[in-house]
């Protein structure tokens, strides 16, 4: 069978084409915009992809056309396979009929840590011998891939719940029918196809209506908006987790100020330490969802430890891209207020002295309208110097929103002479941190460069 896929660069769509491959169907795709990871990966596999949305990519004509959400009427292609009757499906269904029937699924969901939790029950699983697949929104340093078929039964997908597509608005999420399900945490976000947290939740609600009695579902302790959700209805055991002194099931015991070395206390039993290189309260807390999740799968928590122990961690979640000059320069995916809190507080703990530069371009679509502008200056204050990408486009005051922080915010409309003044600015034994859910016009490599220039 040959499957077109259009937006193959986003990393769902494009772990939909490597698992497409793997069961020997013949991919093409299409994407307006190509870059790293994905595109590497891609090429890699020798998937061949066009640029743009010309409808004779359309010939000859595949048997199924696979439409990411990203796409939406009035795209020349879709409108071409609208017009010619041609057979579509969403990533999401074609995921849910061809690969997810009959496996036991393992869903991580949240507003945050969903692509580094699923990685981790991944690892977990993959360390246990299981052989896992699994379809992550990133590439798991333990696989370098961001999804794979498996050849055990088990099944680790990171549950989105933006909408599935233009003609399916329904979360993603809805289509898995998973049998394990994590709850990581809940906010606000995705202001685009959202109007307020409650339809959210109840989207969420629809995800836990999914996961079958004999099932479980794992649930911070202490998170009121999921524990919202769940009073709703819940015909499923619940397992929580608290890393802040709430009574839970899964929970942290003597720590590490940076998170590098914890205690997992289950069920009022010290089951052991994880010693690792990721920092952070927030990862502690994915650590526990994924160690509870993989229980249930039939992981001893002590092999789980064990695991977590050898975790390489995720490319693009507090990746150091290289070190110029003794100014290291880190790549995360951060852009909801709470996740650039965390990330900051992860490396201030890990590394409290010396300064840290945060370079922040607020590209998903909830941070363009504007809808957390008001708590950018708070999540940002923990860096000593910030640096914030506001193009023209930018419908809100960015010089505005980071008031609140004085002279150490400065605000650009091109990422030329941003690059320019970060370098100028950075010294010996900064670190900056790089933060956007997009490829932010390659400014890691060319900060690194500019670093490397005479001054």
């Amino acid at each position: 069978m040959h499957l077109h896929i259009l937006g193959i660069c986003g990393t769902f769509m494009g772990g939909i084409a490597r698992i497409a491959q793997a069961l020997g169907h013949r991919v093409t795709g299409a994407d307006a915009g190509v870059y790293p990871p994905m595109s590497t990966q891609l090429e890699e596999a020798g998937i061949p992809l066009v640029e743009g949305w010309n409808p004779d990519q359309l010939e000859p004509e595949p048997d199924v056309v696979v439409i990411g959400n990203a796409l939406s009427r009035g795209n020349p292609v879709v409108e071409a396979v609208l017009d010619r009757g041609l057979p579509y499906t969403s990533g999401p269904q074609w995921l849910a009929e061809h690969v997810l029937r009959g496996r036991w699924v393992l869903a991580v969901a949240g507003t945050h840590g969903k692509t580094t939790t699923a990685s981790m029950l991944a690892w977990i699983l993959e360390h246990a011998g299981l052989e896992p697949g699994f379809l992550i929104g990133g590439v798991p340093r333990d696989f370098g891939g961001s999804a794979r078929l498996g050849e055990g039964p088990f099944f680790v997908v990171e549950a989105d719940e933006y909408d599935t597509a233009f003609f399916d608005k329904r979360s993603k999420f809805v289509h898995y029918r998973p049998r394990t399900c994590v709850l990581n945490n809940l906010e606000f976000d995705h202001a685009d196809i959202f109007d307020d947290l409650a339809q959210i939740q109840r989207q969420f609600h629809h995800l836990v209506r999914t996961v079958p009695g004999s099932g479980l579902l794992v649930a911070p302790a202490a998170d009121d908006r999921i524990s919202e959700v769940l009073a709703m209805g819940c015909w499923t055991p619940v397992e929580t987790f608290d890393v802040d002194g709430a009574a839970a099931d899964w929970r942290i015991g003597a720590h590490a100020p940076d998170g590098g070395r914890f205690e997992v206390w289950c069920d009022d039993r010290l089951v052991g330490t994880v010693k690792w290189s990721m920092a952070g309260r927030h990862n502690m807390a994915n650590a526990l969802a994924a160690l509870a999740a993989a229980r249930h799968a039939g992981v001893p928590p002590e092999a789980g430890v064990a695991a977590l122990s050898r975790f390489g961690g995720v490319k693009r979640r507090m990746e150091l891209r290289g070190e110029v000059a003794g100014v290291q320069v880190y790549d995360d995916f951060a852009h909801h207020p709470t996740a650039i809190r965390t990330t900051l507080a992860g490396m201030r703990a890990r590394h409290p002295h010396g300064r840290i530069i945060a370079v922040l371009e607020p590209r998903s679509n909830t941070m363009r309208a504007g809808v957390h502008a008001e708590e950018l200056a708070g999540a940002l204050g923990a860096a000593d110097a910030v640096f914030l990408f506001a193009p023209e486009t930018l419908p809100w005051d960015a010089r505005a929103a980071l008031a609140p922080l004085g002279e150490k915010a400065r605000v650009f409309s091109r990422t030329e002479p941003m690059v320019r003044a970060v370098a100028e600015a950075a010294r010996t034994g900064d670190r900056v941190v790089v933060m956007s859910n997009g490829g932010f016009e390659n400014i890691h490599e060319r900060l690194l460069a500019a670093l490397g220039e005479p001054r």
